[in-house]
């Protein structure tokens, strides 16, 4: 270890302030902080001070924003044989061994008043299964179609990065191969005060928080992951964040069509629930799709309509994109991936000059992240696919209220039941809601028309039952006791957590 050259490193950068406290420290302590900072990209930091500290540049938005065209989730008599191909087309990259799954799961419940991986939060309405486990579900089902194991790479982060691997070790992986299961930690950014100087949350620790969603392609290339993907064979990448269970985790008809047109990275969307919806708005700006986010969207257009009165903008983000495995490469050319940077002011936890330690009451901090999404204008031929809101968008975000455990419970219910009902299967409903708690596991149908190809063995579901539906039986259970809330033990339990 050269500290003499780290220190003028350092000091080039006007950065030599970090390692005030070096010298009274023991061994293990200057390891530790000498480590931090030579894994970082420290001729870079000055720049990204400068750019995004310091400067406090505003983002700029594109001087023509205009509405996307996206591919409809049904399609009209022209496109059905590219739709029929698309369809084909996924299958056979599948069966291929051309894809696999990136599940983005770096987050902890606690806003969920679970304390862990969000990945580990009880979610089902009558298994209460874990997000992993619906997760890992749906993959061995379309590994099953597929003929094939479909690789699943998990990113984590510095925080739950062990308890995630020992979840997945304390079930047996969900009964997924661990072979096939590819844990890779997030980067991390350090906190710069606002002035652009780094800051330390202890004398031989730097303010540390992740890097945002978009460094899970720095992560994938950093980890080796990408490397293991051209050993795997694979292709295309499936990309999902963890706080969704009803995201098809695979979905053919949308890789056939990402392969078919040759779009190096392709996104979801579906309409959005009201102008101001805190999601991302896909536009065509100055030309190019992109992602405009809330926060950045003037009110006017976020507001404006058309002449017959829908709205003009109406492209919501669920962050759910098919990536070429070549794409992620090209990205990460030359060891900096090529996407802008973000700006956040936020409170950190932090030492003063003195060594004491200072607990902010107001954003003391710039925290710098990258988006995933700002490689969708890098890319080659990007396109849109439109899903629906009541099939594969429900996410975790909160403890109560909008995007929480019990809307998202409520979303899986109504959706299995429309499933079973397209299947012709009578629901009981009480004021336009099933009347029922039903759950139908990914192994036994992963999407309505496949629910509609199996036998089922009753017609009616009748007022208070509980349903649910598993790859080899049904189960009829009546309500005997409420489900537990979310945190429970019982809802970590191996009888509970495996369907």
């Amino acid at each position: 270890m050269d500290i003499a050259a780290l220190r003028k490193r350092l000091t080039a950068i006007g950065q030599q302030h970090v390692l005030r406290f070096y010298d009274s420290m023991d061994l293990a302590a200057r390891k530790r902080l000498a480590m931090q900072l030579q894994s970082l990209d420290l001729e870079n930091l000055a720049q990204l001070a400068k750019q995004y500290v310091r400067d406090k540049a505003a983002p700029a938005l594109p001087k023509v924003i205009e509405p996307v065209r996206a591919y409809p989730r049904v399609p009209d008599a022209s496109q059905r044989d590219l739709y029929e191909r698309a369809a084909q087309r996924g299958r056979q990259l599948l069966a291929e061994g051309k894809v696999a799954a990136l599940t983005v799961a770096g987050g902890q419940g606690s806003r969920l008043g679970y304390e862990g991986p969000k990945g580990e939060c009880p979610i089902t309405p009558v298994k209460n299964k874990p997000l992993f486990q619906v997760f890992a579900e749906h993959l061995r089902a379309r590994s099953l179609g597929a003929g094939r194991l479909i690789p699943w790479y998990i990113m984590t982060s510095e925080t739950n990065d062990i308890p995630t691997r020992a979840f997945f070790q304390k079930y047996e992986f969900f009964g997924y191969d661990e072979q096939a299961i590819f844990f890779f930690q997030q980067g991390m950014m350090p906190a710069f005060s606002m002035d652009g100087r780094l800051l330390l949350v202890e004398k031989d620790s730097l303010a540390l928080s992740p890097d945002g969603h978009g460094g899970s392609l720095r992560a994938l290339h950093r980890s080796g992951a990408l490397q293991d993907m051209r050993r795997r064979g694979v292709e295309h990448l499936s990309y999902f964040q963890v706080d969704n269970p009803m995201v098809q985790c695979i979905d053919p008809l949308f890789l056939g069509l990402h392969d078919l047109s040759g779009s190096e990275m392709s996104s979801k969307t579906i309409r959005k629930a009201h102008p101001e919806e805190k999601v991302g708005n896909f536009v065509m700006g100055d030309g190019v799709l992109r992602i405009i986010e809330y926060s950045d969207l003037p009110k006017e257009l976020a507001h404006r309509t058309n002449a017959d009165g829908t709205p003009y903008l109406n492209a919501a983000s669920i962050a759910i994109h098919a990536l070429r495995i070549a794409f992620i490469e090209e990205l990460n050319e030359g060891g900096r991936l090529k996407l802008p940077w973000h700006r956040a002011e936020k409170k950190v936890q932090c030492i003063n000059e003195r060594g004491q330690s200072v607990k902010p009451d107001k954003p003391n901090a710039v925290k710098l992240e990258q988006f995933v999404f700002d490689a969708i204008p890098l890319a080659r031929n990007a396109i849109l696919y439109t899903t629906e809101r009541a099939e594969e968008f429900s996410p975790v975000k909160n403890a109560q209220g909008p995007s929480s455990p019990e809307t998202s419970r409520r979303d899986q219910v109504n959706r299995a039941a429309r499933w079973l009902r397209d299947a012709g299967v009578s629901i009981a409903m009480r004021n336009g809601q099933p009347d029922a708690m039903i759950e139908i596991s990914p192994l036994f149908a992963v999407s309505a028309e496949e629910l509609r190809g199996k036998p089922l063995p009753i017609r009616q579901i009748k007022s208070g039952q509980v349903v649910y539906l598993d790859r080899s039986s049904m189960e009829e259970l009546w309500f005997g006791a409420p489900v537990a809330p979310p945190g429970g033990s019982a809802h970590l339990s191996r009888e509970m957590g495996r369907g």
